[in-house]
């Protein structure tokens, strides 16, 4: 296996970091309720994949449909845990991380835990969604208790 170079490995280092930030943009644009912010995270093209209950998206246009009203409606806090994150090539990685949401729905709490499983593109030097998918480990109604 070929040693890596100081500046091969320093580059590996800026764009894990720029990868690890967009989880975090992520729920900053849901908290702040930023929907532009929000859709520029993704690629032009870019993806959102529920395992279920909520519509696919893809593309800005999509995006900003589907996620617009549920900013209002449902007042998501989401919290990312545990980033991992494996580079494939200079403009290109995957990742998981893990999620916990709390939401109002019906006029009461719910909270929701899952993980995405994304993939990240870099595009004109910047590191975006190509497509998030989440999975859902649990959903329902916060006790009060």
């Amino acid at each position: 296996m070929a040693e890596k170079n100081t500046e091969t490995l320093l580059q590996e280092v800026i764009d894990r970091e720029a990868i690890r930030t967009l989880p975090v943009r992520y729920c900053h644009c849901v908290w702040q309720k930023d929907l532009d912010g929000y859709v520029n995270l993704f690629t032009e093209d870019g993806a959102f994949i529920p395992d279920s209950g909520l519509p696919h998206a893809q593309g800005h246009a999509e995006l900003r449909k589907i996620v617009g009203g549920g900013l209002d409606t449902l007042k998501p806090r989401p919290f990312i845990h545990n980033h991992v994150v494996e580079l494939l090539g200079p403009n290109q990685a995957k990742g998981t991380c893990y999620v916990e949401v709390r939401m109002l729905r019906d006029g009461k709490k719910w909270l929701m835990t899952g993980w995405y499983n994304d993939e990240y593109a870099k595009v004109g030097g910047e590191w975006k969604f190509k497509s998030r998918k989440i999975t859902t480990d649990s959903f329902g109604p916060v006790s009060e208790s």
